[in-house]
């Protein structure tokens, strides 16, 4: 369990120095990518059991496979509460790994900051970042350089599509908490930490892992904010890993 715990400080402290140094949601502001926020939504605290239970059940809305058609129709009546359950409920399906990186996704960062983009580097990063995320669909980092290089492509329809589902995701993350240690978020992967770091204009400086399965992770001052870090809930995150890899 220590390695196991030391494996999940060691990609966290990776990511910090990442996004120190450029952000992985878009390389100025002025390119990230224009969202469209959901309704207002109240934050409701993550019960596990009750996601179990409801994803599992063949006759409930919630019923996982349910979902994902849901999903993959890009069904946008979905309530938030469906998509709360599509990400936590994603812990108890047979293929989660919260470590999990599609082999693709690499090549696609290596290209998307690349300035001026060519023709065949868009096409590569379109491709490439598709694969990753047939691999990994919640990839947020993926689906962030799929809308963008969609958007330079033209094909704004299906930038839509996508930006309807990142901005859901990015919802259900934070409808689960405030960021605070009384009230942190509920993250299923470690670099969604990062991702709603990022969305809300911060640079992360400092990774710091509490006990009880709490992250909190320092940022950079920003003019108008008094934000000086963010907790994040891994418990899940963790439970699952130990059980996966019982030899870290």
């Amino acid at each position: 369990m220590k390695r196991l715990l030391h494996i999940i400080v060691l990609l966290l402290t990776l990511s910090v120095g990442v996004t120190t140094s450029t952000s992985t949601w878009a390389r100025t502001k002025q390119e990230m990518p224009k969202r469209n926020e959901p309704s207002k939504f109240a934050i409701k605290k993550v019960d596990f059991d009750h996601v179990k239970k409801v994803t599992e059940d063949p006759s409930n809305a919630y019923y996982f496979p349910k979902l994902m058609r849901a999903y993959n129709s890009n069904d946008t009546s979905l309530s938030i509460e469906g998509w709360r359950n599509f990400y936590y409920g994603y812990t108890f399906q047979e293929d989660y790994n919260p470590f999990r990186e599609s082999t693709f996704a690499n090549v696609v960062e290596d290209l998307y900051y690349r300035q001026p983009l060519s023709r065949a580097e868009c096409d590569s990063i379109e491709k490439y970042a598709e694969k990753s995320l047939n691999d990994n669909m919640f990839d947020l980092n993926q689906m962030n350089y799929y809308i963008y290089v969609l958007k330079e492509k033209k094909k704004h329809a299906r930038a839509a599509v996508w930006q309807y589902r990142l901005d859901r995701l990015i919802a259900a993350i934070m409808s689960s908490g405030k960021g605070t240690k009384e009230e942190p978020w509920v993250v299923i992967a470690p670099e969604h930490e990062y991702n709603i770091i990022n969305f809300l204009g911060f640079v992360a400086t400092e990774h710091e892992t509490l006990d009880g399965g709490i992250d909190y992770i320092k940022v950079q001052p920003v003019a108008g904010k008094s934000a000086e870090g963010f907790y994040f809930d891994i418990s899940r995150m963790m439970q699952i890993a130990a059980l996966k890899f019982p030899d870290y």
